[in-house]
């Protein structure tokens, strides 16, 4: 390694080291494991500055690497897996993924009707959204195979209709949206009756989808699970390629051209990222403190939240494609605003990943006891629900994950900007826009992450 690789991954390591010294929040812990976040005990400022400023730093450092053939050997860098032919593992996931769909419409409507007990509740929170996801981005996407809708919809018939090709992926934007807005509205976390209902309405809407158009169309175009598992796996170090299963860098995959084509795939990147955002912005006091004057002055709170996320969502997809056109113009290209969009979009499901890795993390690890003993014992209730308390360090591993999140999407934003501009000055400028977003994102999220958890106020 030269000295100047040396002083990027020396530089990379501090800034880590830093942030993980300046604070101690917990990650978002839900009204599940009855915890939650615990304010700083160092002033605001000085925690959101530090992880705005070691963001930034970051690319600078990175932009002392040129050497264009390094860039893409990192890239490029990846170990053959052998996969097996055997059809066994995909016929044990498939099964594994019925039997957990059944177990939670099956314990959701007859099973215990404390939250902290049912099986269906823990199954789907703990198990599946956090645990399961969680996996997907940290090691490899196995959801395609435990996908039970998936294997359902492979036993019913299809009518054949043509997918539009203007549709594209806005149905799975608006349904990530939709789903969101549930899952922070209505208490699907404390009701198993209400969860299986909800889990039950869906499996009707994605299989009727399935069947009037073919599985393979709309599992790839609209169904808005599917897609946040399959960028998900783009995350991480295991996946597919035009050379089989190989085992490749965490987030090098990002900058695989076309991997987000078109502004319904952007749109959903960033629904996606501010998503996990909203989920724990909801639960700050900051959020009853802003919209307690609206409420008083007699907007209903009923659509208080859909506006908030809608209005959020907008503001979060204008900076991003504010950023681009900035840097186009710094960049003094002839690229179209929509193609630059599509190209550095993918580095922000790093970010999101890095997100809600420090969002449920702490909340997996609380609630797996609790999953344990359910799984045991679905049909009775315990009484005692064991939880794990994690140490007091544990925040620490929020922070650094939001942190390595941003870290990475910087890097694969700038190893795409030397594959898309011929010059070294052309790749460099055009990143300082998306950068100043970066930084935004950061500060957003760490806000978020540092600021202690209280009830949803007016619901």
């Amino acid at each position: 390694m030269t000295a100047r690789r040396r002083r990027v991954a020396g530089g990379v390591v501090g800034t880590l080291c830093a942030l993980l010294a300046v604070g101690t929040a917990t990650a978002h812990g839900g009204s599940l494991a009855g915890g939650g976040r615990e304010s700083l005990t160092i002033p605001t400022w000085l925690f959101l500055s530090t992880g705005g400023a070691a963001v930034g730093a970051s690319f600078l450092l990175a932009s002392f690497v040129t050497d264009r053939s390094f860039i893409a050997s990192l890239h490029d860098w990846g170990r053959p897996l052998v996969a097996s032919d055997s059809r066994l593992p995909e016929f044990a996931g498939r099964a594994i993924g019925l039997a957990g769909f059944v177990t939670v419409l099956v314990i959701g409507f007859v099973g215990p009707t404390t939250p902290q007990t049912n099986l269906a509740i823990l199954l789907v929170w703990v198990g599946w959204w956090a645990g399961l996801a969680m996996t997907t981005y940290l090691v490899g996407n196995s959801w395609r195979v435990l996908n039970p809708l998936d294997t359902v919809a492979m036993a019913l018939p299809s009518l054949g209709r043509p997918y539009p090709d203007h549709v594209g992926a806005w149905p799975s934007v608006v349904g990530l949206l939709a789903l969101i807005w549930l899952e922070v509205v209505s208490p699907l976390a404390d009701d198993p009756r209400l969860l299986a209902t909800a889990v039950l309405g869906y499996s009707v809407f994605t299989l009727a989808g399935a069947v009037v158009f073919d599985r393979e169309t709309w599992f790839r175009e609209a169904d808005p699970v599917e897609r946040v598992f399959r960028y998900y796996g783009r995350v991480a170090p295991i996946g597919y390629d035009d050379r089989g299963l190989r085992l490749r860098l965490p987030g090098m995959d990002l900058s695989t051209p076309r991997l987000v084509d078109g502004r319904d795939e952007v749109a959903f990147v960033v629904a996606l990222l501010w998503g996990t955002t909203f989920d724990g912005l909801v639960t700050t006091p900051a959020w009853r403190d802003l919209t307690g004057p609206l409420v008083d002055a007699g907007l209903p709170p009923q659509l208080l939240y859909p506006l908030a996320l809608a209005a959020g969502f907008l503001l979060f997809l204008g900076a991003y494609r504010f950023a681009v056109r900035l840097g186009r113009q710094s960049a003094e290209t002839y690229l179209e605003p929509d193609a630059l969009a599509q190209r550095f979009a993918p580095p922000l499901l790093a970010i999101a990943a890095g997100y809600h890795f420090a969002h449920y993390l702490g909340y997996f690890l609380v609630l797996a006891p609790a999953l344990w003993v359910a799984l045991l014992s679905p049909l009775s209730d315990p009484g005692a629900v064991p939880i794990y308390d994690p140490p007091g360090w544990f925040g620490g591993v929020g922070i650094a994950a939001v942190v390595v999140g941003h870290l990475v999407a910087i890097w694969v934003a700038h190893a795409a900007a030397y594959d898309v501009f011929p010059s070294r000055l052309q790749a460099v400028r055009s990143q300082y826009p998306f950068i100043a977003v970066m930084v935004f994102y950061t500060m957003t999220s760490l806000w978020v992450v540092s600021r202690p958890e209280v009830p949803l106020p007016y619901l």
